[in-house]
This record gives structure tokens, C-alpha cells and sequence, in this order.
């Protein structure tokens, strides 16, 4: 007798076990050879794309100011090197492990966004949603509490993890309403600051999350009514600052005030239109050289594309977006697990809409909301949360059913 007869299993056996449990077998190739390099190279020519991008649009801002032209260059850098070291740290450590750090991530993120209500906080651009920690840099927790709702909401949602018919079905109502209020507590706090384009995002990473948990259509449905009626009871009851006020005038009229809340808008759409086809060439963009549009390298980083890079290299950055989504869709449907399945699906819901936000309000066609655009914007906090998604979007696909 054997000792693999002995002990009645044997390496075969124990891969049909992981079989019929759905695991997928150990790979023998390297996590490194692993990895969805098609994502990552999307995601690196995007950050390759914005550091130029970002550099064009601070240059003539610094010689003005008597500073180096190269100083934003420097700090994006810098920003994308720590954020890369971030989303590589998120994507080594096993997914369905982060189910036991999740409630962790969900509380540092609500100290922050409480933190930044208190005398700690800062107002940057109109808006309080900054702790300035010194020595130029600063924090947005608001960024931060994209990742933490996408990790806890997935943890809640997790219905397969009782393994009953009745739980595979579908989270159930009590699973629904807890993950409403598990949302509700962020995005009154950011309410608070006010960041409203903040809070649209959490409310598509909540509508995303449901929809690929398999939540009934009646609460879909809901959240979509509730959503229409909070935005009806924001502007009623005044809630929102003077500034935003007038950016959502601008959006309905542009003639309204085009020297004031609309002039952005208005330059922007210029610097777009006036690249044509293939552009004016990088660093010769007029309206970028002379400085009409404000917080370009964070906002309105899009129009340098537009201008400099024309319809050709806009429409190339547009195109590597959509194919950080196309392979962020497919890591959702080829996940191991409900888990797995949420968290991509999470993601791709969140850099979906605030990608079309932020280019849809250069072209006018979406109000100003404050939103950046993902992987090319400057900003460290937007940069290294976007970077810890593509890092749960990696880790979910090394452990996926199929590779």
C-alpha cells in the first residue's frame, strides 16, 4: 500500500477536488509572467502620456512664477513612481484575503474625510477637502474612499460565501440596505465638504457593485430614483456652495456668465477645436503656452491633448481608457468568485464614469465637477488611488479561473 492509498488521496485527486470547487490549479509560470500586461501597458502609456501632457501645461506657469519648469514634472513623477509601488504591494497580496482588511480601510478612510472637516482640513479651489501634511504635499481622503467602498461594498455583497441555493440567488434585501448605509456614511461626510463629483462617483461604484452582485432590478431601480431625488434635494435645500451653483448655470446656459463660472468651459472647448487633426505639437499649444485655462494639469488636462496632440492623440488617449475598461470587464467575468467579480466590476464602474465626466465637461457636454482624469492628471492622491485599483484589478486576474 502506498502512502497516497493510505491516506486515500493523491496529487490527481486533489486537483479534481479544486476542480469541482472551482479553484483554479497552481500555476507554474511566474506572477510576474502572469500579469494582464495589456492593462499595464495601457496604464503606462497613459501615465507616460500625462507626465507630457501635465509637464506642457506647468512649464510656462513656473518660468512666470520664477520657479523651475520642470517642477511639476518632478512631483508627477514622483507621484506615479509611489503610486506604481502601491497598486504592485495591492496586487501581491491574495484578494480574498482583503476581505479581513477591509472594515480597516473603510475606518482610515472615514477618519480622514472626518479629519478634513475639522480644523485640520484645508480649502483648495473652493473646495474643503484637503489635509495639507507640509512640505507641499497634500491628501485627499475623498480618493481614497473610492477604494474603500469598492473593497467593502464587494465584502458585503459576497453572496456566495454561505454556499446555500438561496444565497447564490442574490444578496438579499437586509444585505442590500447594509451596504446603503455602509455607503451613506462617505458620502455624507464628503456632502459635507461639498465634492459632489466625488459623490457621483461613490453613487456609480454603488450602482456598479449592486448590479454585479446580482442585486434584484427593483433596488437597481431604486438607487436610480433615490439617486434623481438627492440631486433634486441638494439643490433645494442649498446645500451646495455659490461656485458650484454657477458651474451648473454655466452648463445649462454658456452664454450665461462666460467670463466667470463659464470661461473655462469656453477655453477649453477652444484649445480642443484649434488641434485639429494632428495638432499644434507638443509645448505649442497657444491657449496652453498663454495660460487661459485654469488648473489645466489637473482638470482640463485633456485639452493639451486636444491642442497639442489634436484628434490623433486625444482619440489615442481615449482608446487606451477603453482598453483599461475592456480588460477590467474582462478580469470581472473571468474572476474565481463573487468577490473577485464585484471588486473589478467596482472599478471599472469608477474609472469608467469619471473618465467620461472629466472630457465630457472639456467638450461641454457634462457640467464642471472637479473630476481628474484617471492615470493622467496631476494629483498624488488621485494617482496612487487609481493606481491601487489597476493593483486589485491585477490581483483579482492572478487568481482568476482563467488566464
Amino acid at each position: 500500500m502506498t502512502e497516497y492509498s493510505a491516506l486515500g488521496s493523491s496529487p490527481y485527486d486533489a486537483a479534481r477536488r479544486r476542480s469541482r470547487l472551482g479553484a483554479r490549479p497552481l500555476a507554474r509560470s511566474s506572477p510576474v509572467r502572469r500579469l494582464d500586461w495589456v492593462l499595464l501597458g495601457a496604464v503606462l502609456l497613459l501615465l507616460g502620456i500625462g507626465t507630457l501632457l501635465v509637464w506642457s501645461a506647468t512649464r510656462e506657469r513656473m518660468l512666470a512664477a520664477g520657479l523651475g519648469p520642470q517642477t511639476y514634472l518632478k512631483r508627477h513623477l514622483l507621484n506615479a513612481v509611489i503610486g506604481l509601488a502601491l497598486g504592485g504591494l495591492v496586487a501581491a497580496v491574495d484578494y480574498r484575503s482583503l476581505r479581513a482588511y477591509a472594515p480597516i480601510v473603510y475606518v482610515a478612510s472615514a477618519i480622514g474625510l472626518v479629519a478634513v472637516l475639522s480644523p485640520l482640513g484645508a480649502t483648495i479651489n473652493g473646495a474643503h477637502s484637503w489635509l495639507v501634511l507640509g512640505g507641499g504635499f497634500e491628501l485627499q481622503p475623498a480618493e481614497f474612499a473610492k477604494v474603500a467602498l469598492v473593497v467593502g461594498t464587494a465584502m458585503m455583497l459576497d453572496h456566495k460565501r454561505a454556499g446555500d441555493a438561496a444565497s447564490r440567488a442574490g444578496p438579499r434585501a437586509g444585505d442590500v440596505l447594509l451596504v446603503l448605509a455602509l455607503a451613506a456614511v462617505p458620502m455624507g461626510l464628503i456632502l459635507l465638504q461639498p465634492d459632489l463629483g466625488t459623490i457621483m462617483v461613490l453613487g456609480v461604484v454603488l450602482f456598479g457593485t449592486l448590479a454585479a452582485s446580482g442585486a434584484p432590478t427593483r433596488w437597481l431601480a431604486g438607487l436610480l430614483i433615490a439617486g434623481v431625488l438627492g440631486a433634486v434635494g441638494v439643490a433645494q435645500l442649498h446645500v451646495l456652495k455659490d461656485y458650484q451653483v454657477k458651474r451648473f448655470t454655466a452648463f445649462a446656459n454658456p452664454a450665461a456668465d462666460p467670463g466667470g463660472a463659464g470661461y473655462n468651459t469656453q477655453q477649453a472647448r477652444i484649445a480642443i477645436g484649434s488641434g485639429g487633426v494632428f495638432g499644434k505639437g507638443l509645448f505649442h499649444g497657444t491657449q496652453t503656452k498663454g495660460r487661459f485655462i485654469p488648473e489645466q494639469q489637473t482638470d482640463f488636462i485633456f485639452t493639451v491633448a486636444g491642442e497639442e496632440l489634436g484628434l490623433v492623440g486625444a482619440g489615442a488617449v481615449i482608446g487606451l481608457l477603453g482598453t483599461v475598461l475592456w480588460r477590467g470587464l474582462r478580469i470581472a467575468g473571468n474572476a474565481g468568485d463573487a468577490f473577485g467579480t464585484i471588486v473589478a466590476a467596482g472599478v471599472v464602474s469608477w474609472l469608467a464614469f469619471q473618465s467620461f465626466v472629466n472630457i465630457g465637461m472639456t467638450l461641454g457636454i457634462m457640467p464642471v465637477t472637479g473630476l481628474p482624469l484617471p492615470f493622467v492628471s496631476y494629483g498624488g492622491s488621485a494617482m496612487f488611488a487609481n493606481m491601487i485599483a489597476i493593483g486589485l484589478l491585477q490581483n483579482v486576474h492572478l487568481r482568476s479561473r482563467k488566464i
